[in-house]
């Protein structure tokens, strides 16, 4: 039918989802993507590994920071997912007891997939920005690359790429050196 509005998808239906898959809302629509591949939840493993000990655990490093890996986010009308979040801990003192949380993160990261690079870097990055969280990672794990963002406004800003076997001082977490080599290795 030619002019007939779209029904836009609702929290009901991101609850109604099967279980084995992801599923967002983003801009009104659902999206569901099957859990990820060894490769990339491996990466992602990896990668809060490294941020754990010294940004939430404060062992080697600063401390300050609640990090999650795979948290629903309610960021306004939107139902993400990142592969991994960190908030502030003045912004965030404890962990709430909650399935998801509306208030945005300070850090997201998300593990692009061939499967999820076009929703992370085109649809997620900007609501990201609108909602105010204030660093972005993109990593992928088939390039062996991450790619480091800080919010300028209500966009972002790129700051730094780095891949391979970098050692790299990335912001937010720039005050401990992480060895990328270790996201890639089987």
């Amino acid at each position: 039918m030619p002019g007939a509005a779209k029904k836009l998808a609702t929290y009901e239906d991101v609850l109604a989802a099967p279980a084995h898959l992801v599923a967002q809302l983003v801009d009104g629509e659902l999206i569901t993507q099957p859990r990820p591949a060894y490769r990339h939840a491996r990466a992602g493993w990896k990668l809060g590994g490294l941020l754990d000990g010294p940004f939430d655990g404060g062992q080697g490093g600063p401390g300050g920071w609640l990090l999650l890996f795979e948290p629903e986010l309610h960021l306004g009308p939107h139902v993400l997912v990142p592969d991994i979040a960190g908030w502030r801990r003045e912004r965030m003192p404890e962990l709430p007891d909650v399935a998801y949380s509306e208030l945005a993160p300070d850090f997201c990261c998300e593990i692009l997939s061939p499967s999820t690079a076009r929703l992370d870097r085109t649809r997620k990055l900007p609501i990201y920005g609108e909602q105010g969280v204030g660093h972005v990672w993109l990593v992928d794990p088939d390039a062996k690359t991450l790619e480091v963002f800080a919010l300028d406004g209500q966009t972002y800003r790129f700051v730094s790429s780095h891949v391979e076997d970098d050692v790299v001082r990335a912001v937010p977490f720039d005050a401990v050196p992480l060895e990328l080599g270790r996201l890639w290795a089987r």
